[in-house]
């Protein structure tokens, strides 16, 4: 490891040259502690979760979902019945012209709107449960939000372990919440003079599944079924909905009374012998075997989250000048483990990952990156690998996509479910920019891992991806050259795809997924693909005009009214290497978006998309101010979920992971004798890190 001082000797030549320092190892445990997430209120938005990527749970300031929260999963999915005959294949499709042949799209609801609607909406992530605290107060009635004082909830992250304490009624309640990170089991452990006085009970209830942001829905009793089966301090629920069956299990210690009291509802009562209770439940798609004791379940979450922080990257920042120093840093530690929790998964995860559905629960492929591409960099890859296996399992469908509309290769959609469905929509199926996604992450992955095993793993994706890449690109006689679209739908998707042409970001990402194919081909042994050359010799160049790159080809208004929505003009040369690009342009390309953009029109991830240009083209001081932008768009709570799109919205938070590695490393063609190239070199940033992986 080293430690940047970044102040500066200044020569006789006017050159500075940072001063680099080696420094003992960070102290991970004093770095994670002095995050420790601290809560005095009930929120629906400051919530606190626990987690192991595949499964997670919304905890309020009761230490349960007494109030808000959520029990979502990747394999929690339901599908109501079609109300069309034939399902997918029974959509009509809409032709466009592409080139003088007609393309077709799942892109228009006219006269079906019935089967467009239930394709976007099926599958959807469910609410696989609620697990609240039943509280009455002295009178009888339940407690209200208002009645819960005294709060003071702490995550303490170094162990994974939410403390939760309050008053009712000036009785005082200490909860202790936990997952054991294996099997995704919820432990719980309260203590309490409510419990001996009869007061404190907990419920288990079981939802309807919804394609609403909760998951939920509470008014269908006879849409779905629970069975339950009794043994001992063990009760086992069957779940039966439309189409998913799932099972979940509860145990308890001490004596405890079990009673239903509705329809999917269920009531624990502690005996009154002791102040204190434990119990464990544990959500599976098929029946748990024995759940862990409350203390097996603590001790491995603190065997698990110590071995996460002590592994992979770490950044400290507490020695820099910069009076922001603490925030950047906050938010890099908080980042770190509200994806392991969400988005370490056997799925790509949703933008809102397992907090809440957002459009349906399903997951966009090019977020993808956003959600993942970080872990290669932070020495984590493998939290990322088991969402890449999903290229792998849904190739077939991929290439029976691109087969459909005529093309050869393998086209990866926008918007999917566990299925690889591509979901109907005005917008998404025209979107092309996640096309080179899979390509990148096999680099990432072969750069950590340049292996034989690595290669063959990849090879088909690699291959059929840019099949697809390069007959898509479509040659044009007049200009004698390739070119992308139309319809395409850009990054911003602001603009008409109907029209849309060579956008910037596209031609850009096309000529690295490109060549990394080829590259890939050669480490097999196999020959350069000529088509593939042919395209990456004759692709159209990246749009510019006087001295800057636009959006697209032709949008001379790319900075006065079409300056809103991502910025993706900047993301070659900083979130991708920069194929196709020019330099001195991408530097004064950052520098206008920098000063011209609407920021408050934008999103989280483009935020640390500016930055990682900034930061690979000199502009390391606008490379901070965009990381930590006052913008509403760009913000993150006591908990660390991002306010930049639907709440929460961890592309944020992946993005932010992904540029400070970047920033911190250094990326391919970085100089050599700064550290931290992409953090200002004028004394203010201090910066040690440890297990990062320089950028492609």
């Amino acid at each position: 490891m080293r430690i940047a001082v970044t102040s500066f000797v200044l020569s006789a030549a006017f050159i500075l040259l940072p001063a680099v320092a080696f420094a003992e190892p960070i102290d991970r445990e004093a770095l994670v502690k002095r995050h420790t997430v601290e809560l005095d209120k009930i929120s629906d938005t400051e919530l606190l979760q626990a987690g192991n990527g595949e499964i997670a749970f919304g905890i309020d300031p009761t230490g349960l979902q007494t109030f808000h929260g959520n029990t979502m999963s990747h394999w929690g999915w339901n599908s109501v019945p079609c109300p069309v005959e034939g399902k997918h294949a029974a959509l009509k499709l809409e032709e466009f012209d592409f080139h003088g042949r007609k393309l077709s799209y799942r892109s228009s609801a006219k006269g079906q709107e019935k089967l467009y609607g239930w394709m976007r909406e099926n599958p959807h992530r469910i609410c696989l449960g609620r697990l609240r605290f039943l509280i009455k107060q002295n009178d009888g009635k339940l407690i209200e939000a208002k009645d819960v004082t005294d709060i003071r909830q702490t995550l303490n992250l170094w162990t994974g372990i939410i403390e939760s304490r309050y008053k009712i009624e000036n009785v005082p309640v200490y909860v202790e919440t936990c997952v054991e990170p294996q099997t995704g089991s919820l432990a719980v452990r309260v203590h309490s003079p409510l419990i001996t006085a009869g007061r404190l009970h907990i419920e288990l209830a079981f939802p309807y599944g919804h394609h609403g942001r909760t998951g939920a829905d509470w008014d269908k009793p006879d849409a779905h079924q629970t069975t339950l089966t009794r043994s001992g301090s063990r009760a086992d629920f069957l779940r039966e909905l439309d189409s998913i069956t799932y099972h979940t299990a509860l145990t308890w210690s001490g004596q405890a009374l079990l009673e239903q009291t509705a329809p999917h509802t269920f009531v624990l009562i502690p005996g009154k012998l002791a102040d204190s209770f434990e119990f464990v439940t544990e959500y599976a798609p098929q029946k748990p075997e024995k759940l862990p004791a409350v203390d097996v379940a603590v001790q491995k979450s603190k065997d698990f989250w110590k071995n996460f922080w002590q592994s992979g990257g770490a950044v400290d920042l507490s020695a820099s000048k910069d009076t922001r120093w603490k925030e950047l840093e906050r938010r890099i530690v908080l980042s770190q483990y509200l994806l392991a929790v969400n988005e370490s998964g056997s799925l790509p995860p949703q933008e809102s990952g397992l907090f809440n559905n957002g459009w349906y629960g399903k997951f966009h492929l090019e977020m993808h990156w956003w959600h993942g591409a970080h872990y290669s960099l932070w020495g984590r890859q493998a939290l990322f690998n088991p969402s890449l296996n999903f290229y792998r399992d849904t190739l077939p469908k991929a290439c029976e996509l691109a087969k459909s509309q005529g093309f050869k290769g393998a086209r990866w959609p926008k918007m999917v479910g566990p299925d690889a469905e591509d979901s109907p929509s005005g917008t998404g199926p025209f979107l092309i920019w996640q096309q080179p996604h899979p390509v990148f992450y096999a680099e990432l992955e072969y750069r950590l891992s340049p292996t034989k095993e690595t290669l063959e793993k990849w090879r088909d994706i690699v291959q059929e991806s840019a099949e697809f890449m390069s007959d898509f690109a479509q040659w044009d006689e007049k200009t004698k050259q390739y070119v992308l679209g139309p319809p395409l739908a850009t990054v911003p998707e602001n603009s008409n795809y109907r029209t849309t042409f060579n956008p910037a970001f596209e031609l850009s990402y096309w000529r690295t997924g490109l060549r990394l194919a080829q590259t890939w081909r050669e480490r097999l042994g196999l020959p350069r693909e000529k088509h593939w050359d042919d395209v990456l010799q004759k692709l159209s160049p990246l749009p510019q005009h006087e001295g800057v790159y636009l959006s697209q080809e032709g949008m001379l208004n790319t900075y006065t009214k079409m300056n809103w929505e991502h910025p993706s003009l900047i993301g070659p040369g900083g979130m991708i290497p920069g194929d196709g690009t020019d330099s001195f342009v991408v530097r004064q390309t950052v520098q206008k978006v920098w000063s011209e953009w609407k920021w408050d029109r934008c999103w989280g991830w483009d935020f640390p998309m500016t930055a990682m240009a900034a930061a690979r083209n000199g502009e390391s001081k606008i490379a901070v101010d965009a990381l930590l932008h006052s913008s509403g768009r760009n913000a993150m709570n006591r908990a660390g979920l991002s306010t930049g799109g639907p709440f929460p919205y961890f592309p944020s938070n992946g993005g932010l992971l992904y540029a400070v590695a970047l920033m911190a490393a250094g990326w391919d063609g970085a100089p050599k004798d700064v550290h931290a190239p992409g953090f200002p070199q004028d004394g203010s940033w201090t910066v040690k890190y440890e297990g990062l992986a320089v950028a492609p």
